[in-house]
């Protein structure tokens, strides 16, 4: 069972990994500063597994049929991208899903989780006090004993499969750069960039958290236990976070909208629309020294726009 599937996936995975594109984004700013600025369009990749999801997942998937595991179990938020690329992935590659959700259950499910629950995903609900004990050792063995065929992908879905498939965003990127620039949630991503990149380049992390400096010592610890070795040819840029996660200010819809406007390509106003406008900003500052080519990298995570529009009353498309 497990060569004709891990040979399918292998190609499955190739063949999608073809439809990424660099697209080099054209601004006076840029020309002013003389700067090159390209966007990595991972959120091409696959229309529900997008982006950084898609990458993490891959080696997750790999592992779960080499296990013989039938189901995926996972933990996110309400309007977690995690949560529906999972359902997403079992509905595509025939794992059942089951999702526990932090917070009570409400109806109408918002988009994120109807999306969720019409690819088959099995939902469940933890109040916020249990759910914080999602990662215990004795918390997960007794999800082991209530799910004996499930593969347990953590929440966020960072794990040491999801820094080996993000080692791979950095792969056959066809011009020289400087720098190259990623959102943060959980740190898994750019992690992954990071020891793709082996002590090269220079990476930008913008965290969408408020106080996201705790996210260095995680960084540290996935980097490590990745290859051992420390490396510190990254930093985070922490002033980007508009208040906090899954917070937005009037300025930040501003520049999505104008951004899609302008270029044609949706932002998403939790991760990939923070750091862009950090990349802005950052050249407006004359962070970037002139000439230099700056990768940023598309992370996905459009699916959560729809609700976050639902609840907040704005338009970002």
């Amino acid at each position: 069972m497990g060569v004709p599937i891990a040979i399918f996936l292998s190609r499955y995975f190739k063949s999608l990994a073809a439809s990424v594109s660099l697209q080099l984004i054209q601004n006076s700013l840029f020309s002013e500063k003389q700067v090159q600025v390209y966007l990595k369009r991972e959120d091409l990749i696959h229309p529900t597994i997008s982006g950084n999801k898609w990458r993490k997942l891959k080696y997750n998937l790999y592992a779960a049929r080499e296990q013989q595991k039938t189901t995926l179990l996972t933990f996110g938020g309400a309007y977690s991208n995690h949560i529906a690329a999972v359902a997403a992935a079992g509905q595509e590659f025939g794992f059942e899903t089951i999702g526990y959700i932090r917070g009570e259950e409400h109806f109408p499910l918002n988009p994120t989780l109807a999306l969720a629950k019409a690819s088959g995903m099995q939902l469940e609900y933890l109040d916020r006090e249990t759910y914080r004990e999602k990662s215990h050792p004795d918390f997960l063995r007794q999800i082991e004993k209530l799910h004996p065929t499930a593969y347990i992908i953590p929440e966020g879905g960072t794990n040491m499969l999801a820094v080996k498939g993000c080692t791979e965003i950095v792969q056959d990127i066809p011009v020289d750069f400087d720098y190259i620039c990623c959102a943060a949630g959980t740190g898994g991503t750019l992690a992954g960039i990071i020891t793709g990149l082996a002590g090269e380049k220079t990476i930008i992390g913008f965290p969408a958290l408020k106080g996201g400096e705790f996210l260095k010592e995680d960084i540290r610890n996935l980097i490590r236990n990745y290859t051992k070795y420390d490396l510190q040819n990254w930093v985070l840029e922490t002033n980007y976070h508009f208040g906090g996660y899954a917070k937005i200010k009037p300025e930040l819809v501003s520049f999505i909208q104008h951004f899609k406007q302008e270029h044609h390509i949706q932002l998403d106003p939790i991760y990939t629309g923070k750091m862009m406008f950090g990349v802005y900003d950052l050249i407006q500052q004359d962070y970037f020294n002139k000439g230099s080519v700056i990768i940023a990298v598309h992370t996905g995570g459009l699916q959560g726009i729809k609700g976050l529009e639902e609840r907040l009353g704005i338009i970002l498309g």
